[in-house]
């Protein structure tokens, strides 16, 4: 049993009028119902720096299907790792019940009990619980009290607590000193954690990047010894983690970071041998962009994935595996740039946004080519690209002018071009005179 670091509420910064209004309502009805209710993980790091956390995640002593009867805009997801997510309109508050780090003999052991699951009246139906209980790895749902919870996550600065029944921040690990001192650590020996999760390599040099931290020797350490064992994760989450480090707004710092501690080499050789000033340029120009704009909408993937491609030679932007000589033979290749799986729909939108380049650089289109190329499919997120990388704010500025013109009077069908706008008539269709029908019998 270790005992908490407890700040109340007159010795921190946080307050409630920081939280998400509907987070709030989310701890208060756990907290009126007997539930422990804390505000957990990175919003509670952000709120303490004062900066703006991108979701508020929640850890409760309820169990899933315990939320759930709590809340019917709730959700139950995941088969490894059971959540649940309350949503309001778009936005999705995650409800973690809070968790321990089971031993090597309880992993180890193939039969082991499964943790209670299921809700304990029949709002569930058994034939989905007896499907997904196989499949279930058994210790990612096995429940804790908040300081088991607290020592199982991966980094100190992450474990903190905003206690929503007392208002006080509390933290078991460490981490408010570490917060102090501006270092990621982590919980644990990292060698082991990243033998966990290899992903939690990355995430320590993202971490350190978007916060300007320094990382923790041992860390480092572990890094070098293991770097290699980060091939063995998913290429699907390796891909979601490059898109969160590009939409961070620190996203050069981070890959240099990662190329720094060749992290890059084990996922895709091309971009660690390319990592040079080019991808440093597309990387700066991206984040001045994200430093500019209130959301990262606006920058969807394929932009995300043409400033992280661009920069690399044309020879090794996309490699693609041949498939096997099995039944899949018939199936086109799969395109990726190492390890990273690269969507055809990505690939395929990149190329139109690159193709309206030239178009919007033209300083002589006419008004009536201008309006036709607005109602392009790719026309925003081409807008968009020439901000970020085209070096021509002029050419912007106007096209930003020109659709709030063309906005507010929108153009009607065959508007008139650069010479006059008088619209063009319509020519009607002359209607054939109706012959009468032919007569019986010839």
């Amino acid at each position: 049993m270790v005992e908490p670091v407890i700040v109340p509420r007159a010795e921190h910064p946080l307050s409630r009028s920081q939280v998400d209004a509907d987070a709030l309502k989310v701890l208060y009805r756990l907290h009126q119902n007997g539930y422990v209710a804390y505000l957990v993980g990175g919003s509670v790091r952000d709120l303490l720096l004062g900066r703006k956390p991108k979701d508020f995640d929640i850890g409760t002593s309820a169990h899933p299907y315990e939320v759930k009867k709590l809340f019917r805009n709730c959700w139950i997801i995941g088969r490894r790792f059971r959540l649940a997510h309350v949503r309001f309109g778009d936005k999705t508050i995650e409800v973690a019940t809070f968790r321990r780090q089971v031993s090597a003999e309880e992993a180890a052991t193939a039969d082991a009990p499964l943790q209670t699951l299921a809700p304990p009246e029949s709002d569930v139906a058994a034939p989905e619980l007896e499907d997904e209980r196989d499949r279930l790895i058994h210790r990612d749902n096995t429940f804790g009290t908040p300081e088991q919870d607290a020592f199982r996550r991966d980094f100190t600065i992450n474990a903190l607590f905003y206690d929503i029944e007392t208002f006080s921040i509390i933290d078991y690990t460490g981490g408010l000193e570490d917060l102090q001192k501006g270092v990621v650590r982590c919980i644990g020996v990292p060698e082991e954690r990243f033998q966990e999760d290899p992903v939690r390599m990355m995430r320590a040099v993202a971490m350190a990047a978007r916060l300007n931290f320094t990382i923790d020797p041992p860390i480092e350490a572990a890094i070098a010894a293991h770097r290699s064992d980060i091939a063995r994760s998913a290429p699907a989450r390796l891909i979601e983690e490059f898109y969160k480090l590009l939409r961070s707004g620190a996203a050069e710092r981070a890959f240099r970071m990662l190329a720094e501690h060749k992290l890059l080499d084990p996922i895709s050789e091309e971009l660690q041998e390319h990592a040079g000033d080019a991808l440093w340029r597309s990387l700066a120009a991206l984040d001045a962009y994200r430093t500019r704009v209130e959301t990262p909408d606006a920058l969807t993937t394929p932009i995300l994935l043409g400033s992280l491609l661009m920069p690399i030679p044309p020879a090794a932007r996309a490699i693609t595996h041949p498939p096997r000589w099995t039944e899949d033979m018939k199936k086109e290749p799969r395109i990726s740039l190492g390890l990273l799986p690269l969507a055809r729909r990505d690939i395929e939108r990149l190329r139109q946004i690159l193709g309206l380049q030239r178009r919007l650089l033209d300083a002589k289109l006419a008004p009536r080519a201008k309006r036709a190329l607005m109602h392009k499919g790719t026309f925003r997120e081409a807008l968009t690209w020439l901000e970020i990388h085209g070096q021509a704010p002029e050419a912007v500025a106007e096209w930003r002018a020109f659709t709030e013109h063309a906005g507010a009077h929108p153009a009607e069908p065959g508007a008139g071009d650069a010479e006059g706008d008088r619209p063009r008539r319509r020519r009607r269709r002359r209607r054939g005179r109706r012959r009468p029908p032919p007569a019986l019998g010839t």
